[in-house]
């Protein structure tokens, strides 16, 4: 098993760690900061280092309960204690993509009731799909001023981890079309940004609507007869 060091501290950006297994050239670690990709949001890169030696960190995912780190080159043994480091500006860019969309998702279920049917991201750009039968220039301009107005109101944004029964008696925690928490799941991980969203959600966030920036709303396309997409960008 992996600590998921990311889970409560996204603005940790090293750590130490222990090598817990190795298949081929992934190595599994006893905690890490780096997020594994999930819900729209790509996995970290960044380096591993035992002091003497450095191994690029090459793709992160999770099975299981488990955190898998791909490394270039012979990877380093079983028990090898390293220090992990992430790159940061990758990370960070993530983290206001990831709390922009939450912005918008909020944003629009609080005037349209609309639910999300997709997202994702890469570095610079997001997008989220909803369930509108009309997306028109005149919505889209009075959408991306309302989310900006969220960031300029410097919401908080804080994370809870709740037992599954507890976090379910929460109104509308699903905002997806389709639950994608798996059943088995007996903890659950809510991100909330006070006084507009909260959701279920994995990925990493900044702590503050005020780091996300100016979203502009770079595109907006129909995807179905009630299925719309917004595309987004942050200024640097």
């Amino acid at each position: 098993m992996t600590e998921l060091l990311y889970q409560t501290d996204s603005y940790l950006r090293e750590f130490l760690a222990r090598v817990t297994a190795v298949e081929g050239q992934a190595v599994a670690l006893d905690r890490t900061a780096f997020y594994p990709g999930g819900g729209g949001q790509p996995c970290d890169l960044g380096t591993l280092s035992d002091g003497s030696r450095s191994w690029p960190v090459s793709k992160v995912q999770k099975a299981g309960d488990v955190v898998w780190h791909m490394v270039e080159g012979e990877p380093p043994a079983v028990g090898t204690g390293l220090a992990g480091r992430l790159d940061w500006e990758r990370r960070y860019g993530f983290m206001r993509l990831h709390t922009a969309l939450h912005i918008l998702c909020g944003v629009i279920w609080r005037t349209h009731g609309a639910l999300v049917t997709g997202g994702n991201m890469e570095p610079g750009r997001a997008r989220m799909d909803f369930e509108f039968e009309r997306m028109q220039a005149d919505l889209v301009h009075e959408i991306e001023g309302l989310v900006n107005a969220e960031v300029a109101a410097a919401r908080p944004v804080r994370v809870a981890i709740l037992p599954r029964a507890e976090a379910f008696q929460i109104p509308d925690l699903i905002r997806t079309k389709i639950n994608l928490l798996p059943e088995g799941i007996q903890q659950v991980r809510t991100v909330a940004i006070e006084g507009l969203d909260l959701q279920a959600d994995g990925g990493t966030h900044v702590a503050n609507t005020r780091e996300v920036g100016r979203i502009r709303i770079v595109d907006y396309m129909s995807k179905g007869k009630i299925n719309k997409r917004l595309v987004i960008a942050l200024d640097p």
